[in-house]
């Protein structure tokens, strides 16, 4: 027996090596196939689009830290809408998350799902960004 070996019981389960998941799945920040899909192939209308979705994010996000819960939902709903429309599934289900709980009831709720959602948008638009620097 090795010195630094620990004897185990004959009866104790062995352990198992294990590989702990990914702590974001590997679903992609935007889904090219959905994208070249609602813009017909065309490359130029994909990076023009991108490109507004970028700006809108940015833009959306900042009024949303200074509004009213109501205002937020409405905002996260406009959110939500235009991260479809390019195969931003994470944006669009964090904006989602964020018009759900978009009332003065649940700030708390709020407050955690505005995180969520500006994680989710940083994602997007860095991977936006690649997209739009390899064309």
């Amino acid at each position: 027996m090795k010195a630094d070996a620990v004897e185990r019981p004959a009866d104790a389960p062995q352990a198992v090596d294990t590989v702990a998941p990914p702590l974001a799945p590997g679903e992609p920040a935007i889904d090219l196939a959905h994208l070249s899909r609602m813009t017909l192939g065309e490359h130029g209308l994909e990076r023009d689009v991108l490109d507004l979705f970028d700006r809108q994010a940015e833009m959306l996000l900042a009024r949303m830290a200074c509004e009213e819960p109501r205002v937020v939902g409405a905002l996260a709903h406009t959110l939500a809408g235009s991260a479809r429309g390019i195969g931003a599934w994470k944006v669009a289900e964090a904006a989602s998350a964020v018009e759900r709980a978009a009332s003065p009831s649940q700030a708390i709720t709020l407050t955690g799902a505005m995180d969520r959602l500006a994680a989710a948008v940083a994602e997007a638009r860095a991977a936006i960004g690649e997209i739009l620097g390899s064309h």
